[in-house]
């Protein structure tokens, strides 16, 4: 059956041009309507809607069917974006309504309330100004009732009112109307005009004419939309016992996930469920792992997203699957690569890249190996940590870095437990994560620093991480599972020994870098730090570049370090002066020698003071170890008139106060074999200043230097100024040994000293000593204090001759 009876349609309209203000010039022949288009709206016969008519054309069309009496042809937009549709932007399927109610409110806005009365088809658009009208072949409702007809109305009307029952809001006097309403028609039109459908659908509805076909669409529609009522009355029922003050924020969610799930419809939980699973699939997790993962998952799915803790276990979840479980591919080791990297980062450190080596063969020919924990202890800037980045590039692996500086909570090292508001795992996990290897190269930065507070030991809980033992199943406290660290190839750096407590220091092989010599340290300037300043202040090689004799005038005159980060700084300086001249155009090129020093970097900081101290008696050049590299020290002596006191200034601690006590008294001692009266001694008070009194001062190595500095000061015989010495005392006159001889000479190289005393003892520590710096210093090896005094002190002065001019 067609959807339109087969009628002779009425004769093609005359066009009506615009009349005098805007109106037709003539009125709309009788067959033809003024139209009103409507957005995502469809009128049923029958039904009476409010609308707000706001464009010139659709109030047009209004008030010239109130001024004529006529009705409007209420038509639906193909498009409800389209601001003035024309007539080839409407359906051509609308409804003939009548106006109830117009009215203009105080802002102008115009609100209508209209009666659909019978349903048209627009056979020909007429005019288009001021408003739309079209020629309307009206559309009788089917008078044919059949024994189909009727059981189709009789389950529609069944279905609406069994609708009805299960809304929470039904308009009053509604059931009633479907109960008293026996046209197949008019019914059809009620139930599509309140179905919440879209309006396309009702508009599919509105174009239906055959009675039938109407009843059977209303029909399926109204049946779908009776499943999901169902459903929500029957969730209802099932969650309204278990409600309380706090779900009743999530009732809402709950319905909408049970309806889409009903529906076949995924929602974003059920998304993110499966992601989580195909991701816990994806990372290799043992076991053990694995099913703790699981066991959360099965957690987060019956979990409101609401509730806070659905939050804490997907970040948990989130942790567990970014680790990286699997262990990747052993890749090789090539011994001349890793010779070639090591040289290419590093210069000199020969001894530590030796070691190196050997630590890269072991874990080539042993991958399984249980290897031990290197630790480089330095002063700053010899490079440590690059050390730890060039083992990373030999190897082939991820590097990261972990800083220990200043932890001071076990939880830092072991993670905190998820009983906290923002716990999240330990440093170690942390590093591996961003490293994304499990293999991965870890440097543990400061390990000297570490401290100890009320929430536990850190140095104790990395006993755990570095144990080859233990660390196979090292377990964080946030995860709660067993991580395998035992292929993480950890390496340690520090300055100093004394306080990295001794169970910790026990499972690390210890590798001391002393500091450079200046050589090493023009060597360095010139490959890399001057090439790393050009690129960091924006300059070419040829636009500026420093002379070798200013190199070492900076290392000389304005830098005294064991590593090379002052070093860095001053060459910056110097290059940042270049910059301002050739960006200010006063120069295309810059090239500095060490005269151009002074009016960038000053004067020099640093002279011989050897030479100026030790230009009176009492005053002796010693040395020193410190945790930043080696360093000259003066112990400086007077005598003035008292009671044979000993008065001790400088900060020392009680180490060198000992030693002190133990010079004079050796002195006291062999005061007649070293020229000395015996009486000065109870007639004076001894005082021995050690200067930069401000830093305090420790150790066992300033013996020999307080009794050179005694008997000079006794004697009258100055110490030579171009000799430095160390060593410590015994009663006996024994000179003792002592550490840190490769620091302490060189530091004296870099003072500008040519000699160098040391305990005989100390022999055995030569090799450690740069080749470079024993070819440039006489070293003097000391049995007892005597020699000391006759390798230092200058020839006592021939007194003067009577009658000499």
């Amino acid at each position: 059956m067609s959807a339109f009876p087969h009628d002779r349609p009425p004769p093609r309209l005359p066009d009506l041009g615009p009349g005098a203000e805007g109106q037709p010039a003539a009125a709309l022949p009788p067959d033809a309507l003024p139209i009103l288009p409507v957005r995502e709206m469809v009128l049923f016969p029958g039904g009476v809607v409010p609308l707000a008519v706001g464009r010139p054309s659709s109030v047009a069309a209004v008030q010239y069917a109130l001024r004529e009496g006529r009705p409007i042809g209420v038509v639906m937009q193909r498009d409800p974006q389209q601001a003035e549709p024309s007539a080839g932007d409407l359906h051509r399927t609308g409804t003939v309504a009548n106006i109830l109610r117009w009215v203009t409110l105080p802002d102008g806005s115009h609100q209508l309330v209209c009666q659909g009365v019978q349903r048209f088809r627009v056979l020909d658009w007429v005019a288009e100004r001021p408003f739309i009208a079209a020629g309307a072949f009206r559309i009788a409702e089917p008078e044919t009732r059949t024994q189909e007809l009727e059981a189709r109305l009789l389950n529609l009307r069944n279905q609406a009112l069994e609708a009805l029952q299960l809304l929470p809001q039904v308009p009053e006097g509604l059931v009633a109307t479907v109960q008293g309403l026996d046209q197949p028609g008019p019914l059809a039109d009620l139930v599509a005009g309140y179905l919440d459908i879209p309006a396309t659908e009702k508009q599919a509805i509105l174009e239906t004419v055959d009675l039938g076909e109407r009843l059977d669409r209303v029909s399926r529609v109204l049946a779908q939309r009776l499943e999901v009522l169902r459903l929500s009355a029957e969730i209802g029922r099932q969650t309204r016992a278990s409600l309380d003050a706090r779900q009743r924020e999530v009732l809402l969610r709950e319905q909408m996930a049970a309806i889409q799930k009903q529906l076949g419809e995924d929602d974003g939980k059920s998304a993110e469920i499966a992601e989580l699973t195909a991701a816990i699939e994806k990372t290799g997790m043992p076991a053990e792992v694995e099913a703790a993962a699981r066991r959360e998952l099965r957690r987060l799915e019956r979990m409101p997203e609401a509730s806070p803790e659905h939050g804490i276990i997907r970040n948990y979840l989130d942790w567990l699957i970014e680790l990286p479980w699997r262990l990747p591919a052993e890749r090789g080791i090539d011994i001349a690569e890793a010779r070639r990297i090591l040289d290419e980062d590093h210069y000199g450190l020969e001894k530590i890249k030796r070691r190196i080596v050997e630590y890269l063969a072991v874990r080539k020919l042993a991958p399984e190996g249980k290897a031990p924990i290197l630790c480089f202890v330095g002063p700053p800037g010899v490079g440590k940590t690059s050390l730890g980045q060039s083992i990373a590039r030999a190897m082939g692996r991820a590097f990261v870095r972990v800083s220990l500086g200043g932890v001071h909570d076990e939880a830092e090292i072991r993670g905190h437990r998820r009983t906290y508001i923002g716990a999240m795992p330990g440093n170690i996990l942390q590093g591996i994560r961003k490293a994304g290897a499990r293999d991965c190269v870890m440097m543990l930065d400061e390990i000297d620093k570490m401290g100890r507070g009320i929430q536990g030991d850190p140095s104790a809980a990395m006993l755990e991480v570095l144990d080859p033992e233990q660390n196979g199943t090292f377990r964080d406290n946030y995860l709660g599972v067993p991580f395998d660290l035992s292929r993480v190839v950890f390496i340690a750096t520090a300055n100093m020994l004394d306080t990295i407590p001794g169970p910790l220091r026990d499972r690390m092989e210890i590798i001391e870098l002393s500091g450079y010599t200046e050589e090493e340290k023009l060597q360095i300037a010139r490959r890399y730090l001057v090439r790393r300043q050009l690129e960091a202040n924006g300059l070419r090689p040829e636009q500026a570049s420093l002379t070798d004799a200013a190199l070492r005038a900076i290392i000389h005159a304005y830098t005294r370090e064991a590593g090379v980060r002052g070093l860095e700084r001053e060459v910056g300086r110097v290059l940042r002066h270049a910059a301002v001249r050739i960006a200010e155009g006063s120069a295309s090129s810059v090239a500095i020698d060490a005269g151009d020093l002074t009016p960038i970097l000053g004067a020099p900081r640093f002279e011989n003071e050897a030479a100026m101290r030790t230009s009176v008696p009492g005053v002796a050049t010693g040395l020193a170890w410190t945790p930043v590299g080696g360093d000259i020290l003066f112990i400086e002596a007077t005598r003035t008139p008292g009671g044979g006191r000993l008065i001790l200034t400088g900060q020392l601690g009680e180490v060198m106060r000992e030693s002190a006590q133990a010079a004079l008294s050796l002195v006291k001692d062999r005061a007649v074999s070293l020229g000395i009266d015996p009486a000065l001694f109870e007639k004076s008070d001894i005082h021995i200043h050690v200067p930069a009194g401000a830093t305090p001062k420790d150790g066992p190595s300033a013996g020999v230097a307080m009794f050179t500095a005694l008997v000079s000061l006794l004697t009258g015989r100055t110490v030579r100024s171009d000799t430095a010495m160390t060593g410590e005392i015994s009663l006996r006159g024994l000179v003792l040994p002592v550490g840190g001889i490769k620091e302490k000479v060189v530091a004296a190289a870099r003072a500008g000293l040519t000699r160098v005393m040391l305990p005989a003892r100390n022999r055995r520590d030569e090799e450690d000593i740069p080749a470079e710096t024993r070819a440039r210093l006489e070293l003097i090896w000391l049995e007892r204090a005597e020699e000391a005094v006759a390798a230092a002190l200058e020839p006592a002065k021939a007194p003067a001759r009577e009658g000499a001019a």
